[in-house]
C-alpha cells in the first residue's frame, strides 16, 4: 500500500515528523513496497509492509536524530 501523499501517512509518523522527514519516509516505503515484492527478497517472515516501514523508519534516522527534547532533527 504506497503512499500517494503524506496526508496519508501513519498517525505515528505524521504526529512526530517534521515535514521534510515525512517526506524521506513516505519516499522509502513506496521504493522498499516495490524492492521487497517478492518474499524471497524478504529476511524471515515479515510482511511485505513490515520490511517497507523498517527502511523507511532507517532512511529518516540516516538524515535525522531524535533529540532530547523528544523532537527529530536534522542532522
Amino acid at each position: 500500500m504506497p503512499y500517494q501523499s503524506k496526508s496519508e501517512l501513519p498517525e505515528s509518523v505524521k504526529n512526530v515528523l517534521p515535514a521534510h522527514a515525512q517526506e524521506i519516509y513516505k519516499e522509502a516505503f513506496n521504493s522498499a513496497w516495490d524492492q521487497y515484492k517478492d518474499k524471497q527478497e524478504r529476511r524471515g517472515d515479515e510482511s511485505r509492509e513490515e520490511v517497507a516501514h523498517k527502511v523507511a523508519w532507517a532512511a529518516v534516522k540516516h538524515q535525522y536524530h531524535k533529540g532530547d527534547d523528544d523532537k527529530w532533527h536534522k542532522k
